[in-house]
């Protein structure tokens, strides 16, 4: 059971949320091997049949993944309410699990055919699963607040993100939109990462930092204008890429998206300051560093309008993409996973046993050591990795590389050993 608001709310079983923590965990192992295996991808345009499949791995393997089986969990939390269908929990799961490495697969050879096709289908079905279970929990809560509209609406942007991204797959072989692929790919790239990522970690994240921080911090009112800036950004950034407008133009939603991020900043800034708990441990501050992450891909964005010519500077394109999946995204996932999963497993094993004798804490189910190997091998590896992007020096990307791996590898190891823990007590 999870306290919230005074009120008891029903966990969702351990069944529905496990399979997405496990699958995450092993794409972000598959995303690092691809990178080890093909970094010469990052010294080329980014659409390429590497990239793309790397790209793909990482935001539905990896980040799509543990947010949705997070959000599982979360979401009745809440809304103080209960996920209205277990079953449709699962078929989220399966309908992505099948059709995440069919549509990788297809972007690693670059064959757009029935097998891109299926799997793109199937990513739908899933997201269409996920969002009916959505709706129909907080339509039987009584409970309705910011946190669950900004995930509400993550979700939305997903569907639209997914389904645009399967026009594109159907329209290499069939030129069912008016322009190729390519043209629109900005777009269908920034629904998922400014309308989905960014929109449900804002969303979840003011809610779950300040309660690891147990801060008394609470003003909704710099929620709704966050919601506003991050969300009229996104909608802005429509009629000036599919009107064509002056380049220059691009600037408005960068503003829009860049002041909801800084007044976010400052809510977990406030949020932090006003905290009960002074000792803060290192999973929440890691996922504290990724709200100041967030700031590095719009100052490359900007860099890019303003400065260079063109979005046709590669490497600073590549870059910006880099910076955002294995920048702030990956970051508070990191520290997110290991202040979730511990008191799932927790309550899986110790549920029944709680009173037979002394249990382990939470914490104790992962080891610190490797959490702080992983964080170091993190940071080393997107420094080093982002700036052999920008040197284009293979060699660096190459030891970037090595220790992007290594934190996917220590990770994996941290999440396996949760996962298969087994009762110990005291």
């Amino acid at each position: 059971m999870f306290v919230a608001g005074g009120n008891l709310v029903k966990n969702t079983s351990y069944k529905v949320v496990i399979p997405f923590y496990g699958y995450a965990a092993l794409s972000f192992l598959l995303s690092t091997i691809l990178i080890m295996q093909n970094t010469v991808a990052f010294t080329q345009h980014y659409f390429n049949p590497y990239t793309l499949a790397i790209t793909h791995t990482l935001a539905l393997g990896w980040g799509t993944m543990i947010i949705l089986g997070a959000s599982h969990q979360l979401f009745p939390v809440l809304i103080e309410g209960k996920l209205h269908s277990n079953l449709l929990a699962h078929l989220s799961f399966y309908f992505a699990a099948i059709g995440i490495p069919l549509l990788v697969f297809s972007f690693y050879k670059f064959n757009m055919g029935i097998v891109a096709q299926t799997g793109a289908i199937l990513i739908n079905l899933s997201i269409i699963c996920y969002i009916a279970n959505l709706i129909m929990s907080i339509s039987k809560s009584k409970k309705g607040n910011v946190h669950a509209i900004f995930a509400i609406t993550a979700a939305f942007w997903l569907i639209l993100t997914t389904g645009l991204g399967l026009l594109l797959i159907y329209n290499f072989t069939y030129n069912i939109l008016s322009q190729d692929s390519l043209y629109y790919l900005s777009f269908h790239a920034h629904m998922g990462i400014i309308g989905w990522f960014l929109v449900m970690v804002l969303g979840v994240g003011s809610r779950l930092i300040p309660m690891f921080l147990i801060s008394k911090y609470e003003n909704k009112k710099i929620l709704w204008f966050v919601y506003a800036l991050i969300n009229g950004g996104l909608l802005s950034f429509i009629p000036i890429i599919f009107m064509s407008l002056e380049f220059g133009l691009y600037l408005i939603p960068i503003v829009l998206i860049g002041m909801g991020i800084i007044l976010f900043g400052y809510y977990i800034k406030q949020s932090y300051s006003k905290r009960i708990r002074k000792k803060v441990d290192g999973q929440v501050r890691i996922s504290m560093v990724s709200v100041a992450f967030m700031v590095v891909p719009v100052l490359i964005l900007v860099g890019i309008i303003t400065v260079f010519t063109s979005m046709n500077n590669v490497k600073f394109v590549l870059l910006y993409g880099f910076t955002i999946f294995f920048g702030w995204i990956t970051a508070i996932i990191l520290g997110m996973t290991f202040k979730t999963l511990p008191f799932i497993i927790w309550n899986k094993v110790y549920h029944n046993i709680a009173g037979l004798g002394k249990t382990p804490n939470p914490k104790e189910l992962f080891s610190t050591p490797i959490f702080i190997a992983t964080t170091a091998a993190y940071i080393i590896g997107f420094v080093v990795f982002g700036y052999g992007i920008v040197s284009t020096d293979m060699l660096i990307l190459k030891i970037g590389a090595v220790f992007l791996l290594a934190t996917a590898l220590l990770y994996n190891l941290n999440v396996f050993k949760i996962l298969f823990h087994k009762a110990q007590l005291k």
